[in-house]
């Protein structure tokens, strides 16, 4: 499997107007993710601007919310992950219901809304502790466990679960819609050589880009408003990153449910197999973002803030419309190294570019009000929580 080199079919230039007009070609995306630092990466953000402001209104979006860590037992042993931990190790968690709701209960106390819930991948296919723990919790699945735990939340503390668990298959998806007005899964990449010894997945059996990219189709049969994105800088190429891009917009074009694509950038951690891999920079990550915006158009665009330290106001200017998922309360467990902004200074930071800070539910705006796209059971929680505009009232 070799990666496809980075080619230019049409002259910059050429390629920047054509995504100033309309949708573009894979061809002239990967013209444009080549943009060199200097008038041309200055040009290509300018185009994403132009492009996002089109599209979106002045508001830039945020959803308050808790973290819950169901379990951090994994199967899956990615080069760039400290999420993950195996049974016995420091740290190794798998959550009570008492403790998930005792965190739900105070995010709903600080006024969040959403409760993001994230977990290892089928941990109980490779650990019999798991298993026995599943057990006694009275499951045999760690995604039944996570049904359990989504409904009970929603019910008990009114804020709105979004799981994001991994690879499931139908049974699962529609199972969990019933108490999830929203859902996701990162796509990652859509390169097969990261499979390989030596590479970021390569002993990660949940990451092979088919099998995810099946999740992300059968949630779109199901109408569920999907999150899910890419993680650059885990060694795929410039033109890799386009191609997903693309799988993505595909997606979304047959069954319009991808609420937001998230385009984030690995940061490198001395406990990781990944430890000495280079970081994408700043400018790498504008560029890709930008490139994210003119290739998807309308769809919303989120990169983290926590993840460019203090440096994140930049990435206004590639074209983002929402900074994802921030907590008064909880960590990132994810990047645990990487605190949030504060809400009130991530205010001042998006007014002092020229946008205003908008809240909103776990489900975006756009999919509040139709009905095809929520549970029926759903419908009433999600829009007392919303305005007449679908953000967070």
């Amino acid at each position: 499997m070799q990666a496809r080199s980075l080619t230019t079919q049409l002259p910059f230039h050429e390629a920047l107007d054509a995504a100033r007009e309309g949708a573009i070609a894979r061809d002239t995306a990967v013209t444009l993710i080549g943009a060199a630092d200097g008038a041309e990466l200055d040009s290509l953000l300018q185009a994403a601007v132009e492009v996002r402001d089109r599209f979106k209104d002045r508001r830039i979006t945020y959803s308050r919310k808790v973290f819950i860590p169901l379990t951090n037992l994994c199967r899956d042993y990615c080069g760039y992950c400290t999420f993950r931990r195996d049974p016995g190790q420091p740290g190794a968690k798998t959550m009570t219901a008492d403790e998930v709701l005792a965190v739900a209960e105070a995010g709903a106390r600080l006024g969040c809304k959403e409760a993001l819930f994230s977990l290892g991948d089928r941990p109980e296919a490779v650990f019999p502790e798991m298993r026995e723990t599943l057990f006694r919790l009275g499951h045999r699945t760690t995604l039944s466990y996570l049904a359990e735990m989504t409904e009970r939340v929603l019910n008990e503390t009114g804020l709105l679960p979004h799981a994001n668990p991994g690879l499931m298959g139908r049974r699962d998806l529609e199972t969990l819609r019933q108490s999830n007005a929203s859902m996701g899964l990162m796509l990652e990449t859509t390169s097969e050589r990261l499979l390989l010894p030596g590479m970021a997945h390569d002993n990660a059996p949940d990451k092979p880009p088919s099998l995810r990219l099946k999740t992300i189709e059968e949630a779109g049969r199901l109408a569920i408003p999907f999150t899910t994105g890419i993680l650059i800088g885990i060694g795929e190429t410039l033109v890799e990153r386009v191609d997903a891009l693309f799988a993505i917009r595909e997606l979304h074009e047959r069954y319009g449910h991808i609420q937001e694509v998230i385009v984030q950038n690995f940061r490198a951690k001395p406990e990781v197999p990944m430890r000495n891999h280079p970081e994408p920079s700043q400018s790498d990550h504008a560029r890709t973002i930008a490139v994210a915006r003119l290739v998807l158009r309308e769809m919303n665009v989120q990169a983290p803030p926590n993840l460019s330290d203090d440096n994140y106001a930049f990435l206004l200017k590639a074209g983002l419309n929402d900074w994802g998922g921030i907590s008064p309360l909880t960590p990132d467990f994810i990047n645990p190294e990487k605190p949030w902004p504060h809400i009130a200074r991530l205010a001042e930071r998006t007014a002092a570019a020229g946008f205003e800070l908008a809240e909103r539910l776990s489900v975006y705006p756009e999919y509040v009000y139709r009905d095809e796209f929520i549970d029926e059971g759903l419908r009433l929680r999600v829009r007392g929580k919303a305005d007449q505009w679908g953000f967070a009232a």
